[in-house]
């Protein structure tokens, strides 16, 4: 049966109730479920614009068109979605007999909408869409650790892991996004039959579904209902420090006043983790960090700012364990011991999609450190790849699959974005491995996680960083030279070192970091003390002919503040992408989509990073529509065309988009 009510389109059979309703320009909101009434989380989704759709009956069904876009719902409940000019972008996959005259129509009797009950009350969602184009590309998702850009022909979990943040948002070349409105932990499959979402334990199937004539439009249509970045802080524009671990206060400064003697712009300088007593005390340990406040102090005075690594894991010896235990305020485990870890500690993690322990925590932070001067957080551990959330009480059940598996790192920089308003500070960046849809307005900062340092490992952060911009995080950065291992005084690791510098100089946020060897020696018995630091990773560590290469790129991205500020203004008010595919500035250009080793920074930059070792010079597709000047060289080009650019050790191949006269 099907009805409309006021601009819904409902539909019923048997036990399942289908929601169509327009939400944004040139978009619906689909919602099915067999619950008796639908669940009303909006999850990623914020209140749209008005949309007026018109909707009307059919004799086989009913029809709902907002803007560019057309829904078909046949009266055996199948949805097929066209654009205005005819092309169809979206058919459910349905073989079975409930309607005979489909084409389609098939004994083997699969839904295109198939809800199986598990133990618990929920579903095991499938959702299955026929796949119309062979040649179709799709684009976004969020960070996997591969090298395909394309994800067609993928097999996605959708679920978060160290290093892999799923944020469920698609962009295909046949001019259409779908954002699959749904936190739970799951899988996506782009299959040449068959595009599938799967939620392991769910109530209720949601997507969104937007119409566009170009990658900018369907993007930019996604922020409108999912929000924004803010505008970044001019702290974010520049360079900054990092490496696994600063140990004390003194180590810290020694290596910020070595940056200010030599005259190295530095933006921001980082207490990584284990600067705490224990896990959950939210503070720097006295021992080691014995006067803070005068530290920023002397910070703030050469321009450098100071972030801090803060972890949701809460140590059972803590001072705050038996308060926050006491208060609910923990995630809690189906059985046995509550212990989520056993690093450096017994420690469960902290509740964040409670309010309470979402405040908690902020006040626990303003006084520690936001009092103190701190005002950019590094929220580490926020991956819930040891369990999931159990939908009914947010309980964490180990090794289980439920409902709000990926909602964790989003309400893990709300803690801290809406803690930042309270104290009216508007600028926040908040640097987390972990994001899902929506995340990005909470000033979520992305990071690529605990990654190899290997040219394969940079090669596949490029597809990362390019899919989360697509994906509607456009603030993103990647490990320079990696984390895991490497030598300073290895020459095979400084020549990765030096490409992934001269990379990160064109990533949204250049930030050095790393996990050096060898490990550096103990300073102490207490605290985190026993959590070794590595090797120096400052950018005089790896040779006089590494670090000349580097200070010339940390003065080439001074150079660019302007410019960079102007990419992060877009970003705020329209969600546009700061590193982006070459078909998001090109998309008439056919080979712009085949292109998967160069991107753009903001729309003046072509940048083709080396992704080997031993290379001298490199091959670049340069787009049609423009004319391109090599900066390093000043040589000059027509678009459309593959040239071979010098890249000897000291030169990553940049290329300035010049207008073409009409």
């Amino acid at each position: 049966m099907i009805r409309i009510e006021a601009q819904k389109l409902i539909y019923q059979y048997d036990s399942e109730t289908l929601l169509i309703e327009a939400w944004g320009e040139n978009a619906v909101r689909v919602r099915a479920t067999k619950c008796a009434k639908m669940p009303d989380e909006n999850w990623a989704l914020s209140i749209p614009q008005d949309a007026k759709a018109v909707i009307e009956k059919t004799a086989d069904g009913a029809i709902l068109t907002n803007g560019k876009m057309t829904v078909k719902l046949s009266d055996g409940g199948k949805i097929r979605i066209y654009h205005e000019n005819g092309k169809m972008l979206l058919e459910e996959y349905w073989r079975n007999r409930r309607d005979i005259t489909d084409p389609k129509c098939s004994a083997i009797e699969v839904e295109g909408r198939e809800f199986k009950p598990i133990p618990g009350g929920d579903y095991h969602l499938s959702v299955r869409f026929e796949s119309l184009d062979p040649n179709e590309k799709i684009y976004g998702m969020g960070q996997y650790q591969q090298k395909y850009l394309n994800l067609k022909g993928t097999d996605l979990e959708l679920a978060h892991r160290n290093s892999q943040a799923s944020v469920p948002f698609a962009v295909s070349s046949l001019g259409y996004g779908i954002l699959w409105n749904n936190p739970a932990i799951g899988r996506c499959v782009f299959g040449k039959n068959i595009t599938s979402f799967e939620s392991y334990s769910t109530r209720v199937m949601d997507y969104w579904f937007v119409v566009g004539d170009s990658p900018s439009e369907i993007v930019e249509a996604y922020a409108k209902v999912t929000g924004t970045v803010p505008m970044m802080p001019e702290y974010g524009l520049g360079f900054w420090q990092c490496k696994l671990r600063y140990q004390t206060q003194e180590e810290l400064l020694t290596v910020a006043e070595e940056y200010h003697t030599r005259g190295i712009p530095l933006d921001v300088i980082v207490v990584d983790f284990f600067h705490w007593p224990k896990q959950g005390e939210w503070k720097f340990d006295p021992v080691y960090w014995p006067d803070p406040e005068a530290m920023i102090k002397e910070l703030d005075a050469m321009g450098i700012k100071l972030m801090v690594s803060i972890w949701p894991t809460v140590d059972r010896e803590s001072e705050h364990f038996d308060e926050m235990l006491e208060k609910g305020l923990l995630i809690r485990t189906e059985r046995g011991f509550r212990v989520g870890l056993n690093f450096q500690g017994a420690t469960i993690h902290l509740d964040v999609t409670n309010p309470e322990a979402r405040q908690y925590l902020w006040d626990t932070v303003k006084k520690n450190y936001y009092d103190k001067g701190v005002r950019i957080f590094w929220l580490d551990e926020a991956e819930p790849e040891y369990s999931a959330y159990d939908f009914d009480n947010y309980r964490y059940h180990l090794g289980s699959d439920l409902q709000i598996g990926n909602i964790y790192p989003v309400d893990y920089a709300r803690a801290f974005y809406e803690g930042m308003e309270q104290s009216g500070q508007e600028q926040i960046v908040n640097l987390l491995r972990c994001a899902w849809a929506g995340s990005q307005k909470y000033g979520a900062l992305v990071w690529s996680g605990d990654i190899a340092s290997s040219f394969t490992s940079m090669r596949d952060q490029l597809a990362a960083g390019l899919n989360m911009g697509l994906a509607g995080i456009p603030w993103w950065t990647t490990d320079i030279g990696g984390f895991h291992g490497g030598n300073p005084d290895d020459p095979a690791f400084r020549e990765l070192f030096v490409r992934w510098f001269e990379w990160g100089t064109y990533c949204s946020v250049m930030r050095l970091h790393g996990d050096r060897e060898p490990r550096q020696p103990q300073v102490g018995t207490t605290g985190g003390a026993t959590c070794l630091s590595g090797a120096a990773n400052e950018v005089w560590s790896y040779g006089e002919e590494a670090y000349k290469i580097c200070r010339k790129y940390i003065e080439i991205r001074e150079s660019m503040r302007d410019y960079t500020r102007s990419l992060m203004k877009e970003a705020h008010e329209k969600g546009t992408p700061i590193m982006r595919t070459l078909f998001y500035e090109f998309p008439d250009d056919v080979r712009a989509w085949e292109m998967e080793d160069a991107y753009m920074y903001g729309n003046r930059f072509l940048v083709a990073p080396v992704f080997s070792p031993g290379i001298a010079s490199r091959e670049v597709y340069l787009p049609a529509g423009a004319r391109w000047r090599n900066t390093t060289t000043g040589e000059e080009y027509e678009g459309g065309m593959t040239v071979t650019a010098p890249a000897p050790l000291s030169v990553i191949p940049v290329f300035e988009r010049r207008v073409v006269e009409k």
